[in-house]
This record gives C-alpha cells, structure tokens and sequence, in this order.
C-alpha cells in the first residue's frame, strides 16, 4: 500500500485527506485524487497537498490502493470502469477502501461477482462521520474484510490518526453508522437549541455557541477519561432539590430521551 487514489474530493474526502497528510499518516506525495470537476479538484489539491489526476484511468494506474469517496449511486459505473481498466492491464489497484453509505462488504462482493472481478481487489468499508475534520472522528470497521493483516493494521493506524478507530460485526454497521454517522446532526441540534434558550435570556448568539460548545466537548471528554456511566455522571450535577434535576424533570416530562431512541428506530425504519 504505497499510493492512495481518492475517487471523489467531496468534504468528507477533503477532510480524511487534509487529516492523514497534517497528522503524518501519509505524506502528500502518497496520495492522489480524481474527481470529474476538475477546476474544483485541483483548487483543492492546491489547498491540501494532493496530487490531481486527470481521469480515473490516471488514477487506477497510479495508485495501488483506492478510496471509493464518490456518491453510492456512482459507485456501479465507476467498479465496471475499474474493471474495464483491470482487464485491459491499465490498473495498479488492488485494495479497495470505501467509506460511501450503504456499500459494505458484501456488497462490493456482489456487484463485481456481476462484472466477473469478485477476488480482483481486497475490499474494507469504513464508515467515518464529519468530526474526522477536527481530527475526532468515529470511523467504523467492518469486521469482514478481505484485507490482509498487515493491509489492516496499516489502515486502522491511518484512521486512527484522526480520531477512534471501532471495529464492528457487519449486521451492527447500520445501527453503529446511524449513531456515529448521524448523530453528530443530533447533538449539533440540540446544541442549537441550548444557545436559543441562552440567548432568549441575554446571552449574545456567538457567546452563546461558544458556551454550549465547549460544554458538549467538556462533557464528552470527562465520560471518556472517567469511563463512568453517563447516568453516574448526571447524578453528580444534580443536587437534591436543585436546579439541575427540576430540569432533568423537564426534559423526562417531555420526553428526551424517547425522541432520541425514536430518532435512531427512524433510520434503522428508513434502511429496511
């Protein structure tokens, strides 16, 4: 694994390649990028360091291991183009890393099983979330691969630089992505809300996201390094009698914790 070629330089492709080449996992120079936009693709590669390609062609001679980046519903056509270009000797690829919704394991299988290439490519799907910008980001693994162990533990060690790394069974990856992946979405409304209680009673707006911020990043952190119980940790706050519980009494009677597990049983309904 010694190029890496991103097929698509959408944000979250901006971000995994903006992160591995500041945090050291790879060096500019390893990592290469095509995307059809190529005026934008190559702003972008003056900003972060990469090398453009000029067609996927380009891409899969040059680069050994590939990062499928682009929309799920582009990624048939671009696996028949890979294959094309495998069979006309015109490919260098031969692990596959996708971090596109939907398309796990089993799924790549199945699709170049169809284009008679299954076993052309090792495959490994991790599934990233938009904090891997800040270098905090939940990558999830999914414990099916067909990369061998070294491949794997290069990889893990890539990810790892921009956040943790969690392994999980295939039939847990959608639960684990409808938590990591769209929960970022959750807390980045309830911190919203939070700042719109804070500023109807006189905190200025910015002072406001500032505050509750850097309570969520507070609060998070303190769960991490303690590895208490999050129920542990409210009941620290809240005094008998105090104002914490009146509002933790507030949320319960309006059902917080019910919309929040009723959020997750939405996604999991919408990927039946």
């Amino acid at each position: 694994m010694d190029q890496f070629g991103f097929i698509g330089m959408g944000n979250m492709a901006k971000a995994l390649a903006a992160g591995f080449i500041k945090n050291g996992a790879l060096k500019a120079d390893r990592i290469c990028a095509y995307a059809p936009n190529q005026e934008k693709l190559k702003r972008n590669a003056d900003e972060i360091g990469f090398i453009p390609a000029a067609s996927l062609a380009e891409l899969a001679q040059k680069c050994d291991t590939l990062i499928m980046a682009c929309k799920p519903y582009q990624i048939e056509g671009v696996l028949q183009e890979l294959c094309d270009l495998r069979a006309q000797g015109k490919s260098s690829c031969t692990v596959l890393l996708s971090v596109a919704s939907g398309w796990d394991h089993a799924a790549y299988v199945n699709t170049l099983s169809k284009l008679h290439a299954e076993g052309s490519v090792r495959i490994q799907f991790v599934m990233p979330n938009t904090p891997a910008m800040v270098s905090e980001g939940v990558f999830l693994f999914e414990e099916t691969t067909s990369l061998h162990e070294e491949e794997l533990k290069q990889v893990k060690e890539m990810f790892a630089r921009l956040g943790t790394v969690e392994i999980l069974p295939s039939h847990l990856m959608g639960i684990g992505s409808a938590v990591s992946g769209c929960g970022p979405a959750f807390v980045d409304l309830l911190m919203e809300a939070y700042a719109d209680a804070a500023v109807k009673y006189g905190i200025p707006r910015e002072t406001s996201y500032r505050l509750i911020a850097q309570m969520v990043l507070g609060s998070a952190k303190l769960q991490q390094e303690t590895g208490l119980h999050p129920g542990i940790l409210k009941d620290q706050v809240c005094s008998p009698g105090g104002t914490t519980i009146r509002g933790v009494g507030a949320l319960e009677e309006n059902g917080f914790r019910h919309a929040c597990i009723s959020s997750i049983d939405a996604i999991m309904s919408a990927k039946k």
